[in-house]
Order: C-alpha cells, then sequence, then structure tokens
C-alpha cells in the first residue's frame, strides 16, 4: 500500500531537480543531467580526503597521520555542490540533506567495506544551534542512517566553547581556535565511529574531534563529509 501511494505521488506530483527545475528522476531530486554533471571525488588520499593521482596516502598524511583512519567525501566543494550547501545552511533548505545524504549512502553502499558502529555529526555551540534551528551535519546523517541502518548519536559530544567560523579564518589560525573545543563522553569507548559533516576544509575541525574520541576510547574513526575543499 505505501509503495503504490508514492507512485501515485510521484505521478501526480513529480518532484523537480534542486538545481535546473526540470523533473527529478527517482530517487533523487535530481534530474539525470545534473546528476551526471555533479563535481564527484573520484581519487583521494585515504587517510584526509585530498586529491591524488591514484589512490594511495598522501605525503602529508604519511609523515603526520591525523587522529583518524580514512576520509570519505563524495564531492568537490564545487558547482552546484557548495551552491546547495550554502543553502541547506544559511536559508533553511533542509531538502537539500536529503538529497545529498541520500547521494553519500548510495556512494557508501557500493564501498566494500565495513561500516562503523554510530555516526556522529559535529556538534554545533549551543548559541549557534538556537539561531540556525538545527544542525546541518545532523541532518545529512539522517538519511544516511536510513539507508546504512548505522543508528546516530548526537548525545554522546558537544561543543563547550564558542569559535569563530572556520572558514572566516586563514588556514594558520584554524587549528588554535577549534583546539578543546569538543566534550565527548564514555559512550563511544570500544567503537568504530564515522563523524559526519557538510564540508572539510582544513581539516581542523574533524581532527580535533576526532582526537577527543580517541582520548574516550573510540576504537576507530572515520571521517564522512558531503565534500571537500581542495
Amino acid at each position: 500500500m505505501n509503495n503504490c501511494l508514492k507512485f501515485i505521488q510521484r505521478y501526480l506530483l513529480p518532484s523537480l531537480c534542486v538545481t535546473c527545475g526540470r523533473t527529478a528522476e527517482a530517487p533523487f531530486d535530481l534530474c539525470q543531467g545534473c546528476l551526471a554533471a555533479m563535481p564527484y571525488l573520484k581519487v583521494a588520499c585515504r587517510r584526509c580526503g585530498l586529491p591524488l593521482a591514484q589512490a594511495s596516502v598522501c605525503g602529508a598524511c604519511l609523515k603526520a597521520p591525523p587522529p583518524f583512519e580514512q576520509t570519505f567525501s563524495l564531492f568537490h566543494y564545487a558547482f552546484p555542490v557548495d551552491h546547495l550547501i550554502q543553502q541547506l545552511k544559511f536559508k533553511r533548505r533542509l531538502v537539500n540533506a536529503r538529497l545529498l545524504g541520500a547521494l553519500m549512502g548510495e556512494a557508501l553502499q557500493q564501498r566494500e567495506q565495513r561500516l562503523p558502529d554510530v555516526m556522529v555529526p559535529v556538534p554545533l555551540y549551543q548559541r549557534r544551534l538556537q539561531q540556525r534551528g538545527y544542525n546541518q551535519a545532523l541532518e545529512l546523517a539522517r538519511p544516511l542512517s536510513q539507508q546504512l541502518n548505522v543508528p546516530i548519536d548526537f548525545a554522546c559530544c558537544r561543543r563547550v566553547r564558542e569559535t569563530a567560523v572556520q572558514s572566516d579564518l586563514p588556514a594558520s589560525e584554524r587549528r588554535g581556535n577549534i583546539k578543546g573545543a569538543f566534550e565527548v563522553s564514555d559512550a563511544l569507548a570500544g567503537q568504530h565511529v564515522a563523524i559526519i559533516d557538510d564540508v572539510m576544509t582544513t581539516g581542523n575541525t574533524v581532527a580535533e574531534l576526532a582526537q577527543a574520541m580517541r582520548a574516550r576510547g573510540a576504537r576507530i574513526v572515520d571521517i564522512w563529509v558531503c565534500a571537500r575543499v581542495l
């Protein structure tokens, strides 16, 4: 019955592509042309997600391994993904989280690797969460959790210090800005964790959170982001 209702709904009220406005293809809110034109990140460093000529680990990660095992990023931070993420974060376009999370989930389902025990969205500071009304990382995690059948834990860690927006700072100041910003409970002890975020730039935010998780006993920490800034 539910499948029949969904079919009727799509036939009578087809969804529209979020980038060009044409009729979208199920199950995504993108037409075939826009789906094919998305800026996929095809080959990258397994540890930090920066692009490489072939799948390997970059020299920087070999020299100074980050506190996480691997990074999955589906896209380059380029049009139209950058526009979709900005709409999600600043214009309450939560439908974009459904789309981007579903695309991430489909790509992760195709990877032959063990899934984590739990997903943890990067937390916002309480004041910023109240101003925005939602956490975009949590909204991305919802469709991922549904597709992959991996639970979300958004209560195991919190941001205890209000920091400047990382993207507003030069790269040299970002590590110090985020230092000591997270508090993690013992709930992740022995767990394989995937940290979820929308964009990874220098990696300082997820590295700081991963370090705090490892200090509280997390067994493995991976990073899953929608887009990687190059």
